[in-house]
């Protein structure tokens, strides 16, 4: 792997080298919510929509709270592979496996199981909680498949490459879109489309970034 130390050299080129593709990567995913609703607002019912809108309010704040846990094995791995130490990144990789797969298990339960709790606690409408509540389970099932992508991530940017997570998330907002437009303006199923369409490119992202990763050296420079 190329060396990105940040140790040498002129800082600022390299910050934002390697900065730019984190952001733009958090927000695609990000976006997946969005397109859901876009996608549901031209091909769906006004039901639809509003479960759309609420559901994807739970998936998207869940999804923040594993990029933050991401972001604590980013900063790990870059210490020690900064400091020559492969063992211990090796090391801490396999604690992150554990802890995200813990962290993937419980929000999936969490979801799938409390759906109906959750659209609750995000009123929502009565004549749109089931769709909610739909929306909300099947978008949690895939919790595990987004755990997953956020791992593979963190360890890539710890090893000093973003580049990598940003194409496997961007890949997977096409066929997204593609999902979306099939599940929901074909087959018309409305939210529950979306949902099956954002799990389905949720679990693209995890396959490319293992795809990926057998063509990387994680060896530190």
């Amino acid at each position: 792997m190329k060396n990105n130390s940040f140790t040498e050299g002129a800082i600022l080129p390299k910050l934002l080298k390697f900065m730019l593709p984190v952001l733009f990567a958090m927000f695609l995913q990000a976006m997946y919510g969005a397109v859901d609703l876009l996608v549901v607002g031209q091909f769906a019912t006004d039901a639809d929509v509003s479960a759309v809108s609420t559901g994807s309010q739970i998936v998207l704040t869940i999804t923040n709270l594993i990029v933050s846990f991401a972001m604590g094995i980013t900063v790990a791995v870059a210490q020690r592979i900064g400091q020559k130490r492969p063992e211990e990144a090796a090391q801490t990789i396999g604690t992150g496996l554990i802890i995200f797969a813990i962290t993937g298990a419980v929000f999936t339960v969490i979801s799938v199981i409390g759906a109906s709790g959750l659209a609750t606690i995000m009123h929502a409408p009565e004549e749109a909680f089931d769709l909610t509540t739909d929306y909300i389970r099947i978008c949690g099932g895939g919790f595990i498949a987004i755990t997953a992508y956020n791992l593979l991530g963190s360890i890539f940017r710890g090893l000093g490459d973003s580049k990598t997570p940003l194409i496997a998330v961007g890949i997977a907002c096409v066929f997204n879109i593609i999902g979306d437009l099939f599940f929901v303006a074909v087959l018309n199923l409305g939210a529950a489309g979306a949902a099956i369409a954002t799990v389905i490119a949720q679990l693209i992202s995890v396959v490319i970034s293992f795809s990926l990763s057998e063509k990387r050296s994680f060896h530190s420079n």
